[in-house]
């Protein structure tokens, strides 16, 4: 992606809004899945979704005041291993709009895959889908969750023959990977669907896989979840006492029975946090439901971090940050990812704020596909025009339940 020269409006002025008050009340009751293409068989990357926590999301987990190891220099070093390209095409920041600056608000989307190796790069579907917003004074960051089923209007995308038409909008990624378009193609077609329903332009974005979820959760030891509904695991039961793929419990020949995950708050190891991460089927409002599940654990993750000294202590954020560099694929529109990290460095897992759409529950279409309201479409004016945190003091609804 070609760096751009010109610059984003200049932070906001003393006084005007951007962050979100502490006196904004909890929510009660509660709310509602190789990169490349081609047929080159290449390594997989095993990106995941809610590892953007963990470089320009871990590095979410900066703390005020709290100073970060090393240079620019030693951080770049760090972080050189991760995977990058263009995720972005057409729906990146305009000159006119800011361009690669950061020093106005910044956005970025973040494409979380669930894929097994043995499918195809033109054969995924992006399930989760997360617009993450900083507003220009740099000190909250705000995580927005778009429901998979949501009916969208997928525009043409010559990289891979699409002729553009109406579908859900995870079928925007699968339709941008076909014919050589891969995860990049993907996720470019995706971006160019929610700037075209949402207005939005992206100063970045990232691809994230489930399955690099572990060795980052790994990595922190483990993260405190608070489940808000028991829900039995639709991919993994027990055999003997340990966790088990589905597939794989059923060739050991022995009894097993579904991962339960039980109402309450616990420290869970990182194949427990993604699988209750991954369940939608029993839970109450399925995919809402899941969002914010999601969302709680891209928050604990940064808690994680923070509290146990991981940025200050330069052999564990290296460890974390390898764990990440193999969990995703990161465009930054062309400015170094350590610029990224020292911009965000007063953001820290306390300041992430995650917000529902529709409420957290269903607004289904005609077609039984779901669409935005009244009030998310606002919610998304209110991003583009970095005014964010005023529309959640008056639309406090908005708020994710999960703590």
């Amino acid at each position: 992606m070609p760096v751009q020269t010109s610059r984003r409006p200049q932070s906001l002025e003393p006084g005007s809004p951007g962050r979100v008050p502490p006196i904004i009340p909890t929510q009660p009751g509660h709310g509602g899945r190789g990169p490349g293409g081609g047929k080159k068989k290449a390594k997989r990357k095993d990106p995941l979704w809610a590892k953007l926590t963990v470089i320009f999301g871990a590095v979410l987990m900066m703390t005020s005041g709290v100073a970060i190891v090393g240079s620019k220099a030693v951080i770049g070093q760090a972080t050189s291993s991760i995977d990058q390209g263009n995720l972005l095409g057409e729906a990146g920041k305009t000159d006119a709009e800011g361009g690669n600056s950061l020093e106005g608000p910044i956005d970025m989307l973040l494409l979380g895959v669930d894929a097994r190796q043995r499918w195809a790069a033109d054969d995924v579907r992006s399930d989760t889908i997360i617009i993450l917003h900083i507003p220009a004074t740099h000190d909250q960051a705000y995580l927005i969750s778009i429901p998979r089923d949501t009916e969208a209007q997928i525009p043409s995308f010559e990289k891979s023959g699409y002729r553009g038409g109406t579908d859900k909008i995870n079928a925007a990624f699968f339709h941008g990977a076909q014919n050589g378009g891969g995860w990049e193609g993907g996720a470019q077609l995706m971006a160019k669907t929610i700037k075209s329903m949402t207005g939005i332009s992206f100063d970045g974005a990232a691809i994230i896989n489930f399955g690099g979820f572990k060795n980052v959760i790994d990595a922190l030891g483990t993260v405190r979840i608070c489940v808000s509904h028991e829900v039995p695991s639709h991919h993994m039961s027990m055999v003997d006492g340990k966790p088990m793929w589905n597939a794989d419990a059923k060739k050991t020949g022995k009894p097993y029975k579904p991962v339960l995950h039980k109402k309450g708050c616990k420290e869970m190891e990182g194949w427990e946090a993604l699988d209750y991460a991954r369940q939608r089927y029993g839970l109450p409002n399925s995919d809402y439901d899941r969002q914010q599940n999601q969302q709680q654990l891209i928050k604990a993750m940064a808690k994680k971090a923070t509290d146990k000294g991981m940025l200050t202590n330069p052999i564990k954020l290296n460890a974390l940050i390898k764990a990440a560099g193999k969990a995703f694929i990161l465009d930054t529109g062309g400015v170094p990812i350590a610029d990224f990290i020292f911009t965000l460095k007063g953001v820290s897992g306390n300041d992430l704020v995650t917000l529902r759409t529709n409420g957290g529950t269903y607004s289904t279409a005609g077609n039984g596909r779901e669409k935005f309201n009244e009030t998310t479409m606002e919610m998304f004016q209110a991003v583009k025009k970095d005014k964010l945190a005023d529309f959640v003091v008056s639309n406090p609804t908005v708020l994710s339940t999960r703590k």
